[in-house]
């Protein structure tokens, strides 16, 4: 197996890709690692799960054209079983397809990324697990009269045998969303995808059929695999990304989420590569099938969209960049 490196280290790529919508997402993804990291000869699977008890519709990738143009990028396609998640909670793909990977290194990332810069820049320290600080304070809700911030975090802490206050950023204020360990899924790093893998699998079963009282009020669809995720990266020794991860959300990747939001808020650079690895016609042909890339991308609508806004003064909120592109019949997923 031959593997990619960052500096010294050695690791592969894994995002999860299934009939639908993922299938075209991966198209990119690929498309933009072999683009931008021309030299980079790691391995990139494509985790595909395996249609089964757990699963109302075949998740399974049947389009040959989407396969074809992955196996072009140099993408491998790699099935896995589910036995804890499925259609009721698709989010477990990334917990369960870790167990299918080699126990090598490994970067997890979720299919809607981007690559638009050099690996080899970003100082990953396997043995240190952490994950994307792209997020906002989604979770918990906190209900009036009911349990807070550090009420919940710790039942969590407690039901691992953690040790809580470690894990806090004490430069943040006390029952402030930022002061507790919270992480997007959309990327993670470990050194071992099988002790990772099944811990991350414990950790949300766990949360998921017996959690602990202070959750009985709380939404686990769909922030569940965001609220193991923490404590699987506290548990490895692991914590918040450093300066070294700084590429990742940054000048080496992109985790655009959707079109509209991709165009709204990234960078010159990250439009830049996606339109250019979605430019030749073998990409066109198929991926013009997918409503989001259709319209923003090869209708052109993307960049009415980025015309709308100032990349140094967005709106605070996820949720106003959203309205004012609705308001202007510019929103697609």
């Amino acid at each position: 197996m031959v593997q990619g490196r960052s500096g010294n280290q050695r690791f592969n790529i894994v995002a999860v890709g299934q009939s639908g919508r993922l299938q075209y997402e991966a198209v990119p993804l690929a498309a933009s690692l072999r683009a931008t990291n021309p030299d980079f000869q790691g391995r990139l699977d494509i985790a595909v799960p395996q249609n089964g008890p757990l699963w109302r519709e075949d998740p399974v990738i049947h389009d040959a054209a989407i396969l074809g143009l992955l196996a072009a990028f140099g993408a491998e396609i790699l099935p896995f079983e589910l036995r804890i998640f499925g259609s009721d909670y698709p989010y477990g793909n990334k917990i369960e397809c870790l167990s299918a990977l080699p126990d090598e290194p490994f970067l997890f990332v979720d299919t809607d990324t981007v690559f638009i810069g050099p690996l080899s820049d970003v100082g990953f320290d396997f043995a240190r697990p952490s994950a994307s600080m792209k997020r906002e304070g989604t979770w918990p809700v906190l209900e009036l009269y009911g349990p807070g911030y550090t009420q919940i975090w710790k039942s969590l802490y407690d039901r691992f045998a953690l040790d809580f206050a470690s894990s806090l950023d004490t430069s943040q204020p006390d029952e402030y969303w930022k002061r507790y360990l919270y992480f997007n899924a959309g990327w993670f790093f470990h050194a071992s995808p099988q002790a990772f893998g099944q811990r991350f699998a414990e950790y949300a079963r766990v949360i998921r059929d017996d959690a602990p009282r202070e959750l009985v009020c709380q939404p686990l669809t769909p922030w569940l695999d965001q609220v193991a995720l923490p404590l699987v990266i506290h548990s490895f020794g692991g914590g918040r990304p450093g300066a070294a991860l700084a590429g990742l959300d940054g000048d080496v990747t992109c985790h655009w989420r959707l079109m509209p939001l991709f165009y709204a808020r990234e960078s010159d650079r990250a439009v830049a590569v996606v339109e250019q690895v979605l430019a030749p016609q073998a990409v066109k042909k198929v991926l013009k099938d997918y409503l989001p890339f259709k319209k923003m991308v090869y209708q052109g609508k993307g960049h009415a969209v980025r015309a709308m806004f100032d990349r140094n003064d967005l709106p605070r909120k996820e949720q106003m960049i959203r309205n004012q592109i609705k308001r202007q019949g510019l929103w697609v997923r």
